[in-house]
């Protein structure tokens, strides 16, 4: 399945696409929000495996992460579809800017346009 394929059918299940040509509408905060909300529980999960487990990921962890970054991706399908760019473009785009930043030796550092 190709990420523009997968952003066609994670949006068959925007329950709140009534009014998805507004960027900043009620329906793209609700994205918004959820993806915070999912990268959160990421981060959660995460703590309480460096806090109770010393940080030995289990392959019940594993999962249940894998399965938290499949809510996230769905969040960001949705979102780059509210603003109009397929998803394909978007990690297209991505991996265009990481090579480049590589290559200039910029890969850390502060700020967006390094």
């Amino acid at each position: 399945m190709t990420f523009d394929e997968y952003q066609k059918q994670a949006l068959k299940t925007d329950l709140s696409y009534q009014d998805r040509a507004e960027v900043l509408s009620i329906s793209f905060m609700d994205k918004v929000l959820g993806l915070v909300g999912e990268s959160g529980e990421i981060a959660d999960k995460i703590k309480k495996i460096l806090r109770d487990k010393k940080g030995q990921l289990s392959n019940e962890d594993r999962a249940e992460l894998a399965k938290e970054l499949g809510d996230v991706q769905w969040y960001i399908a949705t979102l780059a579809h509210y603003l109009g760019v397929p998803l394909e473009q978007i990690v297209q785009e991505n991996v265009e800017k990481l090579k480049s930043r590589q290559v200039r030796g910029t890969l850390s550092g502060k700020g967006d346009n390094r």
